[in-house]
């Protein structure tokens, strides 16, 4: 949503700001990475110690070696002690892929006076924050259609320039790809889009088995509609405008409204066992980290159980 108050000047519209955002990303973006840096690293600071990730190093159990196996996989040692083969198994701490997408679509570049940062600004941040926190925990992490999954330390110099070199169209949506099973899926958006494009997104994306996060990035002027007398609305993608001789009588319908696009949302993530959530641009990028991570460490962990148990049924 976009807004320029004929009245007041009170808003800055959604297009000016859209442009503007785009002439000086390269200006923008060190700024953004140092912010995410240094949330990260109160991030971490904060949580307890977690194993580097690989074919782990903590004994998990012994199990029958299974003909085909490589003969190496043996635990010698222990088949000594009986008639069968046996083979050490260790915790399962494989690294997985974590698939990012920040929404960069015109619409993201609306900033009200109550936000902290623009829904650009904000996505960014906590994209480049994530990204080193997982990188710091042993996942891969990528950007579909734009950045291959990577564990470098150096991820968020890598996810910059990607950006700063990527010319073509920002959709809102990420484009249609199929992660493996295991792979973790975060989208920050808007979520403006129409529950048609959402339902194909989601339904593409998690047709391999895929987890994935929806947070709807919103500015707390998209939240109450604060809007009274004349008003300019401004799609900043489309450049559609929209008048409204007394705004404050539309603020009723325009709640109503986004209140069942949500649950619209809501419902189809649901049925696909995913989250969604939402978040405005007057709190704290750390809150939506957190939130972020520790779902992850949840859905990872009920990811090792489902493997352990497929392990013991075996």
């Amino acid at each position: 949503m976009a807004v320029e108050n004929r009245h007041t000047g009170g808003e800055i519209t959604a297009i000016r700001r859209a442009d503007g955002e785009s002439r000086t990303l390269a200006a923008s973006l060190p700024r953004l990475v140092l912010e995410a840096r240094r949330i990260a690293a109160n991030v971490i600071h904060g949580l307890h110690g977690r194993r580097r990730a690989g074919a782990g190093e903590s004994f998990w159990q012994y199990r029958r070696f299974n003909s085909g196996e490589p003969s190496q996989n043996v635990d010698w040692r222990r088949s000594a002690r009986d008639d069968h083969l046996y083979v050490r198994e260790q915790e399962w701490e494989a690294a997985h892929t974590v698939w990012l997408w920040p929404d960069r679509s015109p619409s993201m570049a609306f900033a009200s006076k109550q936000a902290r940062d623009s829904k650009l600004e904000r996505g960014l941040i906590v994209t480049f924050a994530l990204a080193e926190l997982l990188v710091a925990g042993g996942e891969r992490v990528g950007i579909p259609g734009l950045m291959n999954p990577t564990a470098s330390r150096s991820v968020i110099d890598r996810m910059a320039q990607a950006m700063l070199h990527d010319d073509t169209a920002r959709p809102s949506l990420p484009p249609s790809f199929a992660p493996s099973a295991l792979a973790e899926i975060v989208v920050l958006s808007d979520f403006w889009s129409p529950m048609a494009e959402i339902k194909t997104m989601l339904a593409g994306l998690s047709s391999s088995g895929a987890h994935g996060t929806l947070i709807q990035v919103v500015d707390p002027a998209e939240e109450s509609f604060p809007y009274s007398g004349r008003v300019e609305f401004v799609e900043p993608e489309s450049g559609e405008v929209i008048t409204a001789g007394r705004a404050e009588r539309w603020a009723n319908d325009y709640v109503t409204r986004v209140a069942l696009h949500r649950d619209q949302i809501r419902a189809e993530t649901n049925t696909l066992d995913w989250l969604f959530s939402t978040h405005t641009t007057d709190r704290s990028a750390a809150e939506l980290l957190l939130f972020l991570h520790g779902g992850m460490m949840v859905s990872k962990a009920a990811a090792r159980t489902s493997t352990v148990k497929a392990g013991r049924s075996a």
